[in-house]
């Protein structure tokens, strides 16, 4: 944010920071996997830890010079399992992929089964798609929800358990407004003899809080990312048990990647602290009663949600039969406008992945911003207008002056340039 040595040495650089920042102060971000740090995460983020390698982990590193990273690591550490209330946490991933390709790694060997959710069942990439290193390495089976109702069906998915008897049941969602029942997901992987691997990238902040059911201490193995709902520095975690300890450690360093990114374990460190403090809790509860705020404002104005409304924090709407426009024409329509979310496919879904007929909209960045529930209601009336009249000049300029009065009255990053 404080860019002044980049302006002076390279305009053009600062030139695009400078705009993003903008960007992000005068429209409204709710891709749902999005979020506003601090300033300290930021802080730390940009910090000097970007220049160390620290191959191996804290007290153990390959390289010398490292013993501040591993003060910072053991923080890092720490903090997340208080946080989960985890045995053991490796907080090096790059990414919520890489933690997925390590929890994999740590437990199965090439050609096992996984079990696991695709696109159009609010799935994610890693989690076996035949373009990720995880549908190449692996024999992926899917499950899915049920196209009517978009809900996940356990009964279904044991049945279709029994029949792949996978080595992997993967559990947790990208697009899944519902609460999870994790334990009786363990029951059925427990039932056919395979590990369950519970990805919360989604909603780790949430669980976090407590205002979601956690997995950890339930699921064999726990994945997520660390920049969506829980707010810290970029990455991703993996959380498990001891006795997968030594084995996902492994897996993380040199299984799937090599030195971490010391800059973001700094900013893991500080976001999981502030996580820990009370303000954190009340921020979780205030994102579920806004996805809820805009699920009822949405369904108010003639939208179809997905599974009929929300537990989490985020919310996804079903374009089919109600509107005559896709999810990525919604899309653009909405960007021109300032409001900021995605084209996502819907439970039953006819249309490829790129091209479907929904949209998701999460509240966890507006949120951060002080968005209450009045507010939200404010948005799903703009996006509820855009959506009945994408093409007309006069909602789009009233839905935009709409938008610059939410950002004006709710400013991001005061304090920066």
């Amino acid at each position: 944010m404080h860019d002044d040595h980049v302006r002076e040495s390279d305009p053009a650089v600062a030139e695009a920071l400078a705009a993003e920042v903008d960007r992000q102060r005068s429209s409204l971000q709710l891709i749902a996997s999005e979020n506003h740090v601090s300033e300290s995460v930021l802080e730390a983020q940009g910090s000097v830890f970007t220049n160390k390698y620290a191959e191996g982990v804290p007290g153990d590193r390959y390289y010398g010079g490292c013993e501040h990273a591993d003060e910072i690591e053991r923080l890092a550490i720490a903090r997340a399992k208080e946080l989960f209330d985890a045995e053991h946490a490796n907080v090096q991933p790059h990414s919520g992929s890489q933690a997925n390709a390590a929890a994999m790694l740590a437990v199965l060997e090439p050609g096992d089964t996984i079990l696991s959710a695709d696109l159009r069942n609010a799935g994610h990439l890693s989690h076996g798609h035949r373009a990720n290193l995880a549908g190449q390495v692996y024999d992926v089976e899917r499950y899915g929800l049920d196209p009517e109702t978009g809900l996940l069906e356990y009964d279904a998915l044991r049945e279709r358990a029994e029949d792949a008897e996978p080595d992997l049941i993967v559990s947790g969602f990208s697009a899944y407004p519902r609460t999870v029942d994790w334990e009786r997901i363990q029951s059925i992987a427990e039932d056919v003899g395979a590990f369950h691997m519970a990805d919360i990238a989604h909603i780790t902040g949430l669980v976090a809080a407590g205002v979601h059911p956690s997995p950890v201490g339930v699921a064999d193995l726990v994945t997520g990312s660390t920049h969506k709902t829980v707010r810290a520095g970029r990455g991703g975690i993996v959380l498990c048990g001891a006795d997968l300890a030594d084995a996902v450690d492994r897996a993380v360093m040199p299984g799937v990647q090599g030195g971490p990114a010391m800059h973001n374990v700094a900013g893991k460190a500080v976001g999981f602290g502030e996580a820990l403090e009370p303000a954190f809790e009340a921020y979780a509860e205030q994102v579920v009663a806004n996805a809820r705020a805009l699920a009822d404002g949405l369904t108010d104005r003639g939208c179809r949600l997905s599974t009929g409304g929300t537990d989490t924090h985020l919310v996804l709407v079903d374009l089919r039969g109600t509107h005559d426009i896709l999810g990525k024409e919604a899309e653009r329509a909405l960007e021109a406008c300032g409001i900021v979310l995605n084209a996502n496919a819907v439970p039953g879904d006819p249309r490829p992945p790129k091209d479907p007929s929904g949209i998701r909209a999460g509240v966890p960045a507006l949120t951060t911003r002080g968005f209450d529930e009045r507010a939200m209601d404010t948005v799903a009336e703009c996006i509820a207008r855009v959506l009945e009249n994408p093409a007309d000049d006069a909602v789009r300029r009233a839905v935009t002056t709409r938008v610059d009065e939410l950002c004006a009255a709710h400013p991001l990053y005061e304090a920066s340039r």
